[in-house]
């Protein structure tokens, strides 16, 4: 039983006095099935050559004892007074380790690690200074009918690795597996011994030399907060005014041209796309792709060395941190996107870049057949959460970026994965307790996309108190009023309000909705009112990856038009959608480039794109209809800004405060009626809200009341203008005009007022927020 990648295998990757062929094959039913006749599994090959044979050995390094805290590489002072690094790695069911070190030329030192305390190998290095290249070989059985995939030919990224050197390009050498082998649904009981080495990425040892004394977090209240969603390569990659080597890294989002957008924009947090160590899947690497949005970690601790200018020998670190300090100093909290709930090794046909060689069975979910990986994620794998390593490995991370790195907060992809407890989602789970009391990360901002693809994974409102979530909700109800799909008014309502329905319990606030109606995965905002299908066909998957669900309105016409009309509508849509977004009680949430109509030419899950279609494009800045967008949603955030009825820490009571009968909240009819029981179930296009500025909960620094102005907001989704009647008593004497979305320009609309109990004619599909005159 052999085939040309079973030969190159087995004469590859072996020690020079030879050992046992480099693969075992072994019958998928399991080991006590009738097998070819080879190798007994159980017995381990022998290792492969220093780098596959092409160096000569290195000297021979022997590790001091060292410490097994704190896990990963430090560099530090060692005992009498020796400089050096010391090493630790959790590896539970592992029978040896060898710390491997890289020289400049590519030749390995292996060093075995012999202090093993709590299964955590260890060793102090002398001499190991920062700068210097390693991984680990892990020793141990290959049992995939267990679960166990250990396989020493393999040289594995350390978790804790905190720079990566080195692309993740993923030929057949990197996996466990014969990745090639011809009968596909065994070939992950293949193992290949072909040293991987000199084909995959290295650790970086870093120095530790920041204490961040310098730096000023913002600190901004969830109140006031108004986060912009960014990916650091795809906003700065286009920017006219960073110079060319800073475009697309960390220094680029740091250069004074790219912090100037955000702070006259008015965000007060920037959300990054992931920025942990990545690599790209094998699958769009064969179509000449390369994963864009960064959603397939492999380290934990590292900033994606791609997006560094200044280098990848541990100078990214520092690039990085240097680009919060810039970010603070303009008052913009750093959130990150991060990716817990998989890795990038995949199911059991992926590679084997680290934790899949370090300890399987102790870092993966797997179902009750063993080969096979629990998958609530839909990436192939899910970390389990609930094992005690892996649990220390994600809080180890998110202390670090907090502390080291001077983050503020993390987004939590698909965050229901890393709730579930051993098969159900628990709010009670192991990792939210954890995060509950943990003294450093309680304290940060902390959301989470309450979501997996598992069974009972969605779970919208459900997360406890110091989360914060994305309010998918609120995204299809706004979208669906603009389009005119939905069938009444009942859950606009709800999400204009705060959402109240699904967070007003258990000491939640109302900024516990993240509101959005883009996000990086879907259309931008101007594909959503320019396309109403998606348009993939560049990520080469037959158009058949991306949702279908995009509750988007053309105007009549796909893509983009030239009639003028058609386009002055479209421009319309985005600001009644910017305007709702902006003015709705919880945390709005912005998409880079969408506040001055960036577009994707219709695709709606740009993952693998890194190029134009992604990238934000900066010369739209200079078409005056689309400079006059981004005013118009500065305008929206300053104003956001300055009352404290638009950004309300409470509930609202929906109940009379004083005599007269005024409320904090009101709905309204266009005939300038309240509403009630009947008319919440009715179909409606015009809806009124009353926001009373006089009966804000909660009091200032000072101890004083809160007092604000109050406003009454007019939303019309109707293709023709209609009548609205103003209210009387007590609600107000006059209204004055702040905002009419059917006006382009908005410096150039009349200040007009208005007395209450008349009515005025509402432009189609228009928003207007009007003042409130006592």
């Amino acid at each position: 039983m052999s085939s040309a990648p079973e030969q190159e295998a087995v004469h590859e990757g072996r020690a020079a006095g030879g050992g046992l062929p480099a693969q075992t094959v072994t019958d998928p039913a399991g080991p006590s099935a009738a097998a070819p006749a080879v190798a007994d599994p159980a017995v381990e090959p022998a290792a492969p050559a220093l780098n596959g044979s092409r160096h000569p050995a290195a000297p021979a390094v022997t590790a001091w004892p060292g410490a097994p805290t704190p896990l990963g590489a430090r560099f530090r002072v060692g005992p009498d007074g020796t400089t050096g690094t010391n090493f630790a790695l959790w590896a539970g069911g592992a029978e040896a380790v060898d710390l491997c070190l890289f020289d400049e030329g590519g030749a390995e030192t292996r060093v075995p690690l012999t202090e093993l305390t709590h299964e955590i190998w260890h060793g102090f290095v002398p001499g190991v200074l920062p700068g210097r290249r390693y991984g680990f070989r892990v020793h141990g059985r290959w049992d995939p009918w267990t679960g166990a995939r250990w396989n020493p030919a393999k040289l594995l990224l350390d978790p804790y690795a905190r720079a990566v050197d080195g692309d993740f390009t993923l030929p057949p050498e990197v996996y466990g597996h014969v990745r090639d082998w011809p009968q596909q649904q065994v070939a992950d009981t293949v193992r290949d011994d072909r040293d991987s080495a000199p084909l995959v990425p290295k650790g970086v040892v870093v120095q530790d030399d920041d204490d961040w004394s310098d730096d000023h977090r913002p600190k901004t209240p969830w109140a006031d907060s108004v986060i912009y969603e960014l990916h650091v390569r795809g906003f700065t990659r286009l920017h006219p005014s960073i110079p060319e080597e800073l475009r697309g890294t960390y220094a680029g989002l740091a250069h004074p041209a790219a912090i100037e957008h955000l702070v006259n924009l008015g965000v007060t947090a920037v959300e990054l796309l992931p920025v942990h160590q990545f690599a790209h899947e094998d699958h769009l690497l064969r179509r000449g792709l390369r994963n864009y949005w960064g959603y397939n970690s492999i380290g934990y601790f590292a900033p994606h060395a791609a997006y560094a200018a200044s280098g990848t020998r541990g100078q990214q670190v520092g690039e990085f941190k240097r680009m919060v300090r810039a970010l603070h100093a303009a008052g913009i909290e750093v959130i990150l996107d991060v990716v817990y709930n998989h890795t990038a090794e995949a199911g059991e046909l992926g590679p084997m870049l680290s934790l899949r060689g370090i300890d399987n069975r102790g870092y993966y979910r797997l179902q009750s057949d063993a080969r096979r990986y629990a998958d609530y994620t839909g990436c192939g794998n899910t970390l389990h959460v609930v094992q005690p390593q892996v649990l220390r490995l994600i809080t180890d991370s998110l202390r670090y970026w907090v502390t080291e790195m001077g983050v503020d907060g993390f987004r939590f992809d698909l965050a229901a994965a890393l709730a579930r407890s051993m098969h159900d989602v628990d709010m009670l789970s192991p990792f939210l307790a954890v995060i509950a009391q943990d003294p450093v990360l309680r304290r940060v901002k902390l959301i989470a996309e309450p979501w997996d693809v598992g069974s009972g994974g969605y779970q919208v409102g459900a997360f406890p108190p110091l989360w914060t979530e994305w309010n998918d909700r609120y995204r299809n109800a706004v979208r669906d009023f603009w389009r005119g799909a939905l069938p009444d008014v009942r859950d606009l309502g709800y999400r204009l309000s705060g959402s109240s329905d699904l967070y007003a319990w258990g000491g939640r606030r109302p900024y516990a909705s993240v509101n959005f109606v883009t996000a990086h995965d879907g259309f931008t905002l101007r594909d959503l009112v320019s396309y109403e299908r998606k348009h993939n066909e560049a990520n080469g998957e037959g158009n058949r990856d991306g949702t279908d669900d995009n509750r988007a309105w053309n105007g009549g016409t796909e893509g983009e038009s030239g009639d003028g009309d058609l386009r002055a509508l479209r421009r319309r849509q985005l600001r009644n959608l910017l305007t709702t977004l902006l003015l709705s009680t919880g945390v709005p949430m912005l998409v880079a480039g969408d506040e001055f109509g960036r577009t994707q030419r219709g695709n709606n899950n740009a993952y693998c794109q890194d190029n134009e279609i992604s990238w934000v494009d900066w010369s739209q800045l200079d078409d005056p209809h689309w400079r006059a967008l981004f005013e118009l949603t500065s305008r929206l955030i300053a104003l956001r800004h300055a009352h404290p009825v638009l950004r309300r820490r409470a509930f609202f009571s929906g109940r009379a405060h004083s005599a007269d009968g005024l409320r904090d909240l009101a709905w309204f009819t266009a005939r300038g009626t309240e509403m009630t029981e009947r008319d919440w179930y009715a179909p409606a296009a015009t809806l009124g809200m009353y926001l009373s500025g006089r009966d804000i909960p909660g009091r200032d620094s000072r101890g004083a009341p809160v007092v604000d102005d109050s406003f009454l907001a007019v939303l019309h989704a109707g293709d023709r203008p209609a009548p609205f009647e103003l209210p009387g008593a007590p609600w107000a004497a006059g209204y004055e005009v702040v905002v009419d979305t059917s006006r382009e320009d908005q410096a150039e609309a009349p200040a007009l007022t208005h007395r209450a109990g008349t009515a005025i004619t509402v432009p189609a599909r228009s928003v207007l927020l009007l003042r409130v005159r006592p």
